[in-house]
């Protein structure tokens, strides 16, 4: 079992893969369980899931998985893990949030602010799955514990 999560090909594609996903969501991460970035912080992020009638304990996992997950994935472990639960918490906030919006982004202003389509996320859930099939590629600590 540990081969299937820890297995990587050992290229270059794992890692750039692992990088930018860590880049880009960290700081979305960081805006609900440290305030940064502008962001309210777990207590206001945790009511604003409730109101989407997510409970506090999934609430958390996906605080932390947007948080935590990242730094994992910068030093390549867990990827497999990772990127899976990542997947959920992407599916959940296309469903929850965005879904209604349409799938452009608001780039032009036409929708009301913070209000976004979701095409970020099924650009973040490709570049999940893809990293689910390679794993956590060249310097990870993945390839260290697949030997």
């Amino acid at each position: 079992m540990a081969n299937l999560i820890f297995r990587t090909d050992g290229g270059l594609v794992g890692l750039l893969l692992r990088l930018t996903v860590a880049i880009v969501i960290f700081p979305h991460g960081a805006q609900k369980l440290f305030g940064w970035f502008g962001g309210y912080g777990p207590a206001p992020t945790l009511q604003f899931f409730k109101s989407l009638g997510i409970p506090t304990a999934l609430g958390w996992l996906g605080i932390l998985t947007e948080s935590v997950g990242p730094v994992l994935l910068v030093l390549g472990l867990g990827t497999r893990v990772v990127a899976l639960l990542l997947a959920g918490v992407m599916v959940s906030a296309a469903l929850l949030v965005h879904k209604d919006v349409g799938f452009f982004m608001n780039w032009g202003g036409q929708h009301q602010p913070g209000r976004e389509g979701f095409e970020y996320h099924i650009l973040a859930l490709g570049t999940l799955a893809a990293l689910m099939v390679t794993g956590g590629g060249t310097w990870s600590l993945d390839a260290l514990l697949a030997r």
